[in-house]
């Protein structure tokens, strides 16, 4: 006897009763349902391990924007919170900050903290450098032979112990766990030496000397610029405010931005501004202190150093230490090295030496290397703090007294 054909995957009998109905793909509907509707296992929520990885950064932060700044820190931008499921970094920054266990008492809605606070510490201390500074003009025009030099050189030293105190607090100090390079320091001295002595040392060199040692006197065989470097030292309060300024704005900025593009087309107009206002506050001091003291004001060689000064400075305080170093480095290399290769240039046979220091210097003065100098260092670090002070990982909050 033959069996019975089986016809489907139903019972012998070939009827299909409803519970094991196949569907399309050969699977059971109602299975079939239950899978459909039913999370993967397998699935892992991609913010949640976002959170784990950077879970340090969510329970200290303060606000979203905290952590907003983080992320961009590690190199998240607007694409890659789209792998987040989320708009920009912002948004995900907000998620992030939400999903962390905190107390159980309900608070408000979080707002970004407030901006940096003026403090008369370091209002004062940032007076100190311009205080100082006119002590020790004085100092020069009332002392005269032997103590001349004694004199510059205690108000030298007690020039650098003042910006020293001046930068060490406020809005131009670096951020807690950084500093600057300790080579930086020393080429601002060089930069600031070069001020002060270094066109009379190659205008007198270029015309064959120099036949006598510095006195210090702006009338002297190797005239000093004093007015410059008192500028300098006075801009020392202008230049905290300037960037008291830049801190107050990129908070209210971070406040209101929806996305780092929109933070960051916002922050450039800013670094712009501040810099021409510090620039424009200089220019007011240049020119009083050539009036008051009777010398010319040098406003290219001046404005020029003044620029590269306080974007130096700028990114050293926002943990940027290095492209100041070197620019610092290179400037002020170049500035030392005029001289020398005029010098060099009289050695037999090495003519050829002098020819860059002498092409730039017989029809522009001796104005022109410090000029070009500091004003090319100056544009590229420009150009460096435009990319990197107007990201919001630049002004994160961090702790610490001002």
């Amino acid at each position: 006897m033959r069996g019975v054909e089986r016809t489907g995957p139903g019972p012998v009998n070939g009827t299909a009763t409803p519970e094991t109905a196949p569907g399309a793909d050969g699977t059971p509907e109602a299975e079939g349902d239950a899978r459909s509707s039913a999370p993967r296992r397998g699935a892992v929520d991609p913010v949640k391990a976002l959170l784990h990885q950077h879970r340090e950064l969510c329970e200290r932060a303060v606000d979203p924007l905290e952590i907003a700044a983080g992320l961009e820190s590690h190199g998240f931008t607007d694409r890659s919170a789209a792998r987040y499921r989320h708009r920009d970094v912002f948004s995900l920054a907000e998620e992030l900050y939400a999903r962390v266990p905190r107390d159980a008492d309900p608070s408000p809605e979080p707002t970004p903290g407030p901006g940096p606070r003026i403090r008369t510490g370091w209002v004062l201390l940032t007076l100190l450098p311009g205080a100082v500074a006119s002590g020790a003009v004085v100092g020069l025009r009332l002392s005269h032979g032997t103590a001349r030099p004694l004199v510059a050189l205690g108000g030298l030293l007690a020039l650098a112990l003042a910006v020293r105190a001046a930068l060490g607090r406020g809005p131009l100090a670096a951020r807690p766990g950084t500093a600057p390079r300790p080579s930086a320091p020393v080429w601002t001295a060089c930069l600031l030496g070069y001020a002060l002595l270094g066109d009379g040392l190659l205008d007198a060199v270029v015309s064959g000397g120099p036949d006598a040692l510095p006195t210090g006197a702006p009338d002297g065989p190797w005239p000093a610029a004093t007015a410059p470097v008192l500028a300098l030292a006075l801009a020392c309060a202008p230049a905290a405010w300037c960037a008291h300024l830049l801190d107050l704005g990129a908070r209210r900025r971070l406040a209101g931005s929806r996305g780092l593009e929109d933070f960051t087309s916002g922050a450039r107009p800013l670094l712009l501004g501040v810099l021409a206002l510090y620039l424009a506050a200089l220019t007011g001091l240049l020119a009083l202190t050539g009036a008051v003291l009777g010398e010319h004001p040098a406003y290219p060689q001046a404005l020029t150093l003044g620029a590269l000064l306080f974007l130096a400075r700028l990114l050293t305080a926002h943990r940027h230490r290095h492209a100041p170093a070197v620019l610092l480095g290179a400037a002020a290399a170049a500035e030392l090295a005029a001289p020398a290769l005029v010098l060099s240039g009289r050695l037999p046979d090495c003519g050829l030496l002098a020819v860059p220091v002498t092409t730039l210097v017989d029809p522009l003065g001796a104005a022109a290397i410090p000029t070009l100098t500091c004003g090319c260092a100056a544009l590229v670090l420009l150009a460096h703090a435009l990319r990197t002070l107007t990201r919001a990982s630049a002004h994160a909050p961090v702790g610490g007294p001002e």
